[in-house]
C-alpha cells in the first residue's frame, strides 16, 4: 500500500512511495500529527541520486521490523533537499553545530515543534564501525521522550535558541579592492595542488567558480599564475576518471587527489558550470582541450538530462544494475581489460588498455578501471581512438542505466541556460543556444506565476509546490541575461529584471545582507542565510553577480548598489576562505573591471555588424554585458542614442561612466576590449 508520498513531484520522494514506514512530506499536517500522537518527528533528508541514502532506505526504510518500529513511535518526515534546501540547510545548520560534521542522508529528531533534539546522518542497521544500529537509536531518542520529556525540550530550546544567536559576520562597508582580491589569489595559490591540479587533498571537487575567479583575474590584471592555476586544473580533471572519457560531462567529486576515481552521480549543476569555464578558457588561450571538453559537456547535458519538455534533470545516479540484477556504484562506467577485448577484439583492446589506463589489477574496484586520459601525447592516429570511443560507447549503451532524477530545480536549469547559451554563441552551436532558449521558455511557462514569483521545481510539465529561494531567482537571471546577450533579444532582460526586482523586495535585509527564502516564505526555526558557495554559488553571491550585470544593461542604481552591498561579503570572506566564495570572487572582478557595457549596432544581416558582435563575444573581460541590435532598438537599454557611424556597423563601449569612441573595426575593438 503506497504511503502518502504517492502523490509527490519528487522522484526521491516517490523512490520512498512504497516503504513500509508510513512516510510524511514535510507539512504543517505532519507536526500536528505528532502533537495530536504526542510523539517526535524523525525528519530524513536526502536526495534521488545520493548512494548512502539508498543504502539506509534499503536496509531499514524497506525493512518491516524497523518500519514498524519508525510508525509506533514517531511521525516520519521525508524531505528531497533539492526541493526544499532551506529545510535542509536550517537543519543542517543543526547538525554540524552538534556533531562537527554532516552529510546525506541527514537523520534528525524533532520535536512536535520542529525543534531539533538529536542529530545523525546514516545509520547501520546492526552497530558498527563505532555507529549505533538505527534501531537502537530509534528505541534511545523514543525512550528518552516518553521518560526525559523536559531534558529532551530543554535541550531542543537551547539548540533552537543558540542557533538564532548565530550572527553572520557581514563584513562592515565597502566592497573587495585589488588587495583583498590579490590576498584571495595568494590563499588559492597556498592551497593549490602543483602536482595534480585543483585545491587541497581528498575528496577532490571540481572548483569550477574558483576557476572562474582565476581566469577573470587572468584577464583583468594578466596574472599568469592564475591562468596556470585554471589551465592545469582544467587540464588534469578533463584527463582524469572524474570527466567520462566516452560521453562527455563530470561527476561530482574524486575520492583521490588525482582525479582518478570519482563519486559517479552526475549532477547538473557541476556540468553546467563546467561546461561554461571550459568555454570560458577556450576563449582565454584557445585550448583544443577546452573546446572539446566544453562541447562534449553541453552534448552530454542534451543527450542525457534533457527533459520532453524541454528543461534538464537534476542527475544521473551514481549506482547502476550490474547486469546480475545487484546495483552497484560506477558499474556503467567501469571496464577490465577483457571486457575491452570482448567489445574491440585483442588488438585494439591493448591499445585502448593503455591509452585509457585500463590495468590489470584494476584502478576502481574488483579489477575494474576508470576510463582517463594518463599518458602525454597520443598512442594513435585520431581515427582510431575516435572508433574505439564509438565502439566502447555503443557497447555501454547496452548496459543497464543509471537512474535519472527528472525534476527540474529552477536554479540549476538557470546555470544550464547561461553556461549552453555562451558555449554555443562562443564555439558556433547555434543548436545549443536554441536548446538554452527552450529550457528558458519552460522556466517561463512553468516556474514563473503571474506575479514573476517562481517555483522552485517541475517535473513533467507540472509546477511543484515550493517556492523558490533566492538561488533560483539569482541563477536564473543570470541565465536569461547570458541569454539576452547571446540573442539579442531583449525579452530575456525584461524577465532577468523582474526576478531581480524581487530580490530587492523580499530576500534582502537592511543594509544590503541577503536571506536564502523570502520575507513571506515558510517560517522555519531559522531563516537560512549563507553567502559561501559550495556546489553551486550561493543565492548570495549570484544574485550580487546577476544585480550587477542587469545594473550594467539598465543604468540602475538601485541594482548597482544592492550588488556592491551584496558583495561587502566578499571583502571580508575572500582573503580568509577563497576557495568557498570563489563566484563572489568572480563578481568582484567584474565589479573592479566595470565591467563593461558593450553596444553593438547595426543590421543583424550586414557582415560587419556580425564581425564586431562576434568580436564582443569572444572579449574575455569580467562580467562585461553585450546589447546587440538596430540603432536606437528598443529591445535594450544600451542601444539607445547609439547611430551607425558614417553608415557602418559600431561598437560602443563604456565603463565607470566613461565611453571609448565608437569602434567599427573589429581588431580596433579586440584591442580596446584587451583582447
Amino acid at each position: 500500500m503506497p504511503n502518502r508520498l504517492a502523490q509527490e513531484t519528487s522522484p526521491y520522494l516517490l523512490q520512498h512511495a512504497d516503504n513500509p514506514v508510513d512516510w510524511w512530506p514535510w507539512s504543517a499536517e505532519a507536526f500536528e500529527e505528532a502533537r495530536r500522537r504526542d510523539v517526535p518527528v524523525l525528519l530524513s533528508v536526502g536526495y534521488s541520486s545520493c548512494h548512502w541514502c539508498h543504502v539506509m532506505a534499503h536496509e531499514s526504510f524497506e525493512d518491516e521490523a524497523t518500519a514498524a518500529l519508525v510508525n509506533e513511535h514517531f511521525v516520519a518526515v521525508k524531505v528531497d533537499r533539492e526541493e526544499r534546501p532551506d529545510v535542509d540547510a536550517v537543519y543542517m545548520e543543526a547538525v554540524q553545530a552538534a556533531t562537527g560534521q554532516g552529510g546525506w542522508p541527514m537523520t534528525v529528531f524533532l520535536t512536535p515543534d520542529a525543534e531539533p533534539f538529536y542529530f545523525g546522518t546514516y545509520f547501520p542497521p546492526e552497530a558498527r564501525h563505532g555507529m549505533p544500529s538505527f534501531g537502537d537509536v530509534l528505541e534511545g531518542v523514543s525512550r528518552a521522550w516518553t521518560e526525559r520529556r523536559e531534558e529532551v525540550s530543554e535541550v531542543a530550546g537551547k539548540i533552537v535558541k543558540d542557533l538564532g544567536a548565530r550572527s553572520l559576520a557581514y563584513g562592515g562597508e565597502g566592497v573587495p579592492d585589488d588587495s583583498e582580491l590579490a590576498q584571495a589569489l595568494l590563499g588559492l595559490t597556498r592551497e593549490y595542488d602543483a602536482k595534480d591540479g585543483g585545491f587541497g587533498g581528498a575528496p577532490k571537487f571540481p572548483p569550477s567558480m574558483v576557476l572562474e575567479f582565476l581566469l577573470r583575474h587572468h584577464a583583468r590584471t594578466g596574472s599568469e599564475g592564475a591562468l596556470q592555476m585554471a589551465s592545469d586544473t582544467c587540464e588534469a580533471m578533463a584527463r582524469g576518471g572524474i570527466y567520462d572519457q566516452l560521453g562527455g560531462g563530470f561527476a561530482r567529486y574524486a575520492v583521490d587527489r588525482a582525479w582518478v576515481v570519482p563519486h559517479f552521480e552526475k549532477m547538473l549543476y557541476d556540468n553546467a558550470l563546467l561546461c561554461r569555464v571550459y568555454a570560458h578558457l577556450w576563449r582565454a588561450t584557445g585550448s583544443d582541450l577546452a573546446r572539446r571538453v566544453a562541447l562534449e559537456t553541453a552534448d552530454f547535458m542534451v543527450r542525457e538530462l534533457r527533459t520532453p519538455e524541454g528543461g534538464f534533470a537534476s542527475a544521473l545516479d551514481a549506482d547502476s544494475d550490474d547486469g546480475t540484477g545487484k546495483h552497484v556504484e560506477g558499474a556503467y562506467y567501469a571496464w577490465t581489460p577483457t571486457q575491452l577485448e570482448e567489445v574491440l577484439g585483442a588488438e585494439d583492446a591493448r591499445h585502448a588498455a593503455r591509452y585509457f589506463g585500463v590495468t590489470e589489477e584494476g584502478t576502481f574496484e574488483e579489477g575494474a578501471s576508470v576510463l582517463q586520459l594518463p599518458l602525454d601525447g597520443t598512442l594513435a592516429d585520431a581515427d582510431r581512438v575516435a572508433s574505439i570511443r564509438t565502439r566502447l560507447l555503443a557497447a555501454r549503451e547496452q548496459r543497464p542505466r543509471p537512474g535519472r532524477d527528472d525534476k527540474i530545480v529552477a536554479a540549476w536549469n538557470g546555470l544550464a541556460v547561461a553556461a549552453l547559451a555562451e558555449t554555443g554563441a562562443l564555439l558556433d552551436r547555434p543548436d545549443l543556444v536554441e536548446r538554452a532558449t527552450e529550457a528558458a521558455d519552460l522556466l517561463v511557462r512553468v516556474h514563473l506565476d503571474d506575479g514573476a514569483r517562481l517555483t522552485r521545481t517541475s517535473k513533467d510539465g507540472r509546477a511543484g509546490a515550493n517556492a523558490g529561494v533566492l538561488e533560483d531567482y539569482a541563477d536564473v537571471a543570470e541565465g536569461f541575461l547570458a541569454l539576452a546577450s547571446v540573442t539579442g533579444e531583449g525579452v530575456w532582460l525584461e524577465f532577468a529584471g523582474f526576478l531581480l526586482d524581487i530580490v530587492l523586495d523580499r530576500f534582502t535585509a537592511e543594509g544590503g545582507a541577503l536571506y536564502d527564502t523570502a520575507h513571506d516564505a515558510e517560517q522555519l526555526i531559522r531563516r537560512p542565510q549563507d553567502p559561501t558557495d559550495n556546489a553551486a554559488p550561493s543565492g548570495w553571491t549570484a544574485a550580487a553577480g546577476a544585480l550587477l550585470s542587469y545594473a550594467a544593461h539598465t543604468g540602475s542604481e538601485a541594482h548597482r548598489t544592492a550588488a556592491e552591498r551584496a558583495l561587502g561579503v566578499v571583502k571580508a570572506l575572500g582573503p580568509r576562505a577563497p576557495r568557498f566564495i570563489g563566484w563572489g570572487l568572480a563578481v568582484a572582478e567584474a565589479l573592479r573591471d566595470g565591467p563593461r557595457e558593450i553596444a553593438v549596432v547595426g543590421a543583424p544581416d550586414d557582415e560587419g555588424f556580425r564581425a564586431l558582435r562576434r568580436t564582443a563575444l569572444h572579449a574575455a573581460t569580467p562580467g562585461a554585458v553585450l546589447a546587440a541590435g538596430l540603432p536606437d532598438g528598443e529591445e535594450f537599454p544600451l542601444l539607445r542614442d547609439r547611430p551607425l557611424v558614417d553608415g557602418r556597423a559600431a561598437a560602443y563601449v563604456c565603463r565607470h561612466f566613461v565611453c571609448d569612441a565608437p569602434a567599427t573595426d573589429p581588431e580596433l575593438l579586440a584591442r580596446g576590449l584587451g583582447r
